[in-house]
């Protein structure tokens, strides 16, 4: 039995029961037969059988939110009403579908390595987690070829310090010299680099699509109700008494007003809010006050899109068995991408903070590779020099502006806002520990799996930012 008394400090009486009329089109999308999930879904359609009430309105459905969902009503069952707001039932543009899929356990900051293994571990048994009756079971074609750091020698001890950190948590890792990395990577034009780093069994990449789709999925079986639309409005604050005149009274949200894709609007009440909107967190947040208020509330959540390229590369020559995940200690990254026989390769850098695109459009720039990209390509590796570009897209990540690491726990003056945000390119990759550590701040007042105390909102507003030396 799970502790509900930390969500029933706020919670509604908000137990639904919902059919969708246009039941038959959402299976067929999400991949599941409806003689034998149709009592199991439940989802909103048509404004026929709005939620008015629920005990958990999770705002952003991508990978975080929809882990959160799923841990929510995998732990509670049906004592517990969750409700998923998702302005792009498509996800089209979400950061989710268009991340890399990668994961790695080398970070240097504890928690990170502690949420990657984490998420690692249920990555490899997803199939089974994540199962629904009726449905293929999800394959995320998880591809074990570990990434590869390299460093120059003013970069070897921060790397030292990092590879102690990452072994006594249990990661395998594995120390390369110049000669060792040669030989195992005889492709590669080490030149300068003094030492490297590389994962083994639990790094690689997987298909981001399919854990995504598996959560909701999954989530949606267990009954979480998904409705397409976006949060416009977050009220009204009650407030409560202050200990004293000097604190900012404590404040409870209760209402969301959700703008439909036709303009309607329509509102839920609710227990708890999670902040799960991913680029967009710090303006959700805003609605709430947070950062337009006084005291605590006049700082805002500290995350922001950033624009991010990908580009894809045929490089006939390009190295492919055993190939890793390479990340140059310049930024730029490369992986292969797809079967042997099209020799394809995702690459790209992220920008310096001066060069930072603008963010009003999902535009690539096609110089940024021939400029920042390619040179370091051919530098480390000379198979690349007959290479061409065949396609770029470009994606966001929720980039937290203020040390680039995730932030989750309650806010400490709106007491039943959840916020699990901030993750700047771990998302993909860290969204099932994110969304179970979500789940045990709402059930248990706590995240009890891993300690995230150091990853609250609290350190914002004490300005102790907790810096990660290893974003990508």
């Amino acid at each position: 039995m799970y502790s509900s008394a930390p969500l029933l400090r706020h919670r509604l009486p908000a137990y639904i029961s919902l059919q969708c009329t246009n039941f038959r089109s959402v299976l067929k999308a999400e991949g599941v037969h409806r003689s034998s999930v149709q009592n199991k879904f439940r989802c909103f359609c048509d404004g026929t059988s709005w939620p008015g009430r629920c005990d958990v309105l999770v705002a952003g459905g991508g990978a975080v939110g929809s882990s959160v969902a799923y841990h929510l009503k995998e732990r509670a069952g049906g004592d517990l009403s969750v409700v998923v707001v998702e302005r792009d039932s498509t996800y089209k543009q979400a950061s989710t579908v268009l991340s890399l899929g990668n994961i790695r356990q080398q970070f240097s900051v504890a928690e990170n390595i502690q949420l990657s293994m984490t998420s690692m571990r249920f990555l490899q048994e997803a199939d089974r987690l994540l199962a629904v009756e009726g449905a293929e079971p999800p394959n995320l074609r998880f591809t074990p070829r570990g990434y590869l750091f390299p460093a120059l020698h003013d970069g070897v001890e921060q790397m030292k310090e990092n590879y102690r950190l990452q072994t006594e948590l249990g990661a395998e890792v594995e120390w390369l010299w110049p000669r060792q990395l040669q030989q195992k990577f005889p492709w590669l034009q080490v030149g300068n680099v003094a030492a490297a780093v590389i994962g083994t069994n639990n790094e690689g990449w997987f298909d981001p699509w399919s854990l995504l789709m598996g959560l909701r999925r999954k989530a949606m079986s267990l009954g979480a109700l998904y409705v397409t639309g976006a949060v416009t409005d977050l009220q009204p604050h009650h407030h409560q008494p202050a200990r004293d005149h000097s604190q900012v009274p404590h404040n409870t949200l209760t209402t969301a007003t959700v703008t439909l894709a036709n303009g309607e609007t329509r509102e839920i009440q609710f227990s708890t809010l999670v902040v799960s909107a991913g680029a967009w967190s710090g303006a959700l947040g805003r609605l709430a006050g947070v950062g337009d208020g006084p005291g605590a509330l006049a700082t805002p959540i500290p995350v922001e899109p950033r624009k991010r390229y990908v580009y894809c590369v045929h490089a006939p020559d390009g190295p492919w068995d055993g190939c890793p995940i390479f990340n140059d200690y310049t930024g730029v990254y490369f992986r292969p991408e797809g079967s042997k026989s099209g020799r394809l390769y995702l690459c790209g850098k992220s920008p310096t903070e001066v060069d930072e695109p603008p963010t009003d459009d999902l535009e690539v720039d096609h110089q940024f590779f021939d400029t920042d990209v390619w040179p370091v390509l051919v530098q480390r590796v000379p198979a690349f020099g007959n290479l061409k570009v065949r396609s770029a897209y470009a994606g966001y990540y929720d980039f937290n502006t203020f040390d680039q690491n995730l932030i989750i726990g309650f806010h400490p003056v709106l007491t039943n806002v959840c916020i699990a945000t901030g993750l700047t390119g771990h998302g993909i990759q860290q969204s099932i520990a994110v969304g179970r550590a979500a789940m045990e701040y709402i059930l248990d007042g706590k995240s009890k799996s891993i300690n995230l105390e150091r990853f609250g909102f609290e350190r914002i507003l004490e300005n102790r930012p907790l810096k990660e030396k290893m974003v990508m």
